[in-house]
């Protein structure tokens, strides 16, 4: 058995990576087990990559679109395998980065599969077969999650795909039905859409992005039905058939049953947790629907191990595994640590318009018991977002109409990913509107509706 460490993480994704730095950071002997590559998910074929298409996309868009501009440009085409190219690029970069902060951090790196032994030990097989066993003070489980597979609809890897696969195409199809109309799904309906994939999306909740405002889904099918994007809501996809030189997708609608033909679908219906086979039940961690149990620092029910990010009850985003793994890795060096105010996660899709929000939606805080104020400024008014020929969307605040507490933000547009920041930063210093009202922001800025919002939430407009 290897010498013992203080904390060894088992994941190195967005979670486990930053445990283990902040561990380093604190004096801990630390080791991280991988059985991929460094950075998970997010950094190989999620968040990093995903993004490296919709850039490309948006380019493309650009270049279509260049005459609003006053600019004139010859013929344009998507090259397809040069598009993928690039975002397999641009993720082996990231995860390079992260072998470099691994190195700085003196933290050691352990290839292979890991499982979980009582005792506070840790079996991991390399890519040999070879087992070897390690021990330590505390190990935190940090393994991720995969694409859920639904029953009525196997995923086969050439026909039926899941995110990874939609990312690594050797060739562009030419219609595309995507299962889910969450983050995934919408993301990569606007990359094939906008390089010339005829897309339909099947959701089975009344709206897409269902985690979303009502007004942010109708203002996002508004956009992608001028996209030439086909949206069923209310609607499930109940057997697909890929005998033939396609796939043949039977879907129930409010209409009734449809039949659709496609080159490929894509199934993006969420996510589930990376907890089998790693070991739980040996050790007797407790789980629940589908997810490892913890106290508010990821405290398992078994001393000594500990679990953060996809696998846990939080919400499935890069950041909350980021900060859980901070917080975990703080309490476990007896520092004072804040449990994580899950209220106050942003969420952020790059689809295009972008959509962020954080906070209570307007259904939300009126079940809740609030009386509130909502005020809306559409970009249409913002002078920055016309000039940038981004006039789609608007940005919605909403507050508690007694106290003026800032309950929640909803914006759908051009780079508003980058606005959602300030609101969360507003939201922890328990700021008011009327603190909203007259913090100055810099014009023509698109973060200017945030201001213009709260205005019209208040009765105090002057652009609008």
């Amino acid at each position: 058995m290897a010498s013992p460490y203080d904390v060894i993480v088992l994941g190195s994704g967005p979670g486990g990576y930053v445990a283990a730095i902040r561990a380093s950071q604190l004096g801990m002997k630390t080791a991280v087990v991988e059985r991929e590559s460094l950075g998970g998910i997010c950094l190989n074929w999620g968040c990093i990559p995903t993004k490296a298409l919709l850039k490309s996309a948006q380019v493309f868009e650009y270049i279509k679109h260049a005459k609003d501009y006053g600019i004139t440009v010859g013929d344009s085409n998507a090259d397809f395998n040069a598009v993928i190219k690039r975002s397999r690029g641009v993720a082996e970069s990231m995860s390079k980065g992260v072998q470099f902060l691994m190195k700085k951090n003196k933290i050691d790196v352990i290839y292979g599969t890991g499982k979980l032994k009582p005792g506070k030990k840790l079996d991991v097989t390399d890519k040999d077969g070879k087992a070897t066993e390690y021990s330590a003070k505390h190990i935190i489980i940090a393994t991720g999650g995969r694409a859920r597979e639904l029953p009525a609809v196997p995923i086969d890897g050439q026909k039926v795909i899941e995110y990874r696969k939609a990312m690594v195409l050797e060739k562009q199809p030419a219609s595309m039905l995507v299962i889910g109309s969450g983050a995934i799904g919408v993301e990569f309906a606007y990359v094939y859409a906008s390089m010339g994939t005829k897309v339909t999306i099947v959701e089975f909740m009344p709206n897409i992005v269902p985690v979303e405002d009502e007004e942010i889904s109708k203002e996002l099918a508004k956009q992608y039905k001028k996209l030439g994007v086909d949206i069923y809501t209310s609607s499930e996809v109940t057997k697909v058939d890929t005998s033939g030189s396609g796939c043949k997708v039977f879907v129930k609608t409010k209409e009734g049953e449809k039949t659709f033909e496609v080159d490929v679908v894509l199934s993006a219906a969420g996510v589930v947790s990376n907890i089998e086979n790693i070991g739980l039940e040996e050790v007797g961690i407790k789980t629940e629907k589908g997810k490892i149990v913890t106290d508010d620092f990821y405290r398992t029910n078994v001393e000594g191990y500990y679990a953060i990010g996809d696998v846990t009850k939080g919400q499935a985003l890069a950041h909350v595994a980021s900060a859980e793994g901070i917080i975990c890795v703080d309490k476990i060096a007896g520092h004072h640590a804040e449990p994580l105010n899950y209220n106050n996660i942003p969420g952020c899709t790059y689809c295009s318009p972008e959509i962020a929000s954080v906070g209570y939606t307007e259904k939300a805080a009126r079940e809740a018991g609030y009386d509130i104020k909502v005020g809306k400024f559409p970009f249409t008014a913002s002078g920055k977002a016309k000039a940038a020929g981004a006039p789609e969307g608007f940005v919605k605040v909403i507050f508690d109409a007694k106290y003026g507490e800032f309950l929640g933000a909803h914006m759908i547009g051009y780079n508003v990913t980058e606005l959602i920041a300030e609101v969360v930063a507003a939201r922890k210093l328990e700021t008011t509107g009327h603190e909203i009202l007259t913090a100055v922001h810099p014009h023509p800025t698109m973060s200017e509706a945030v201001k213009e919002a709260t205005e019209v939430a208040y009765g105090e407009a002057i652009h609008l």
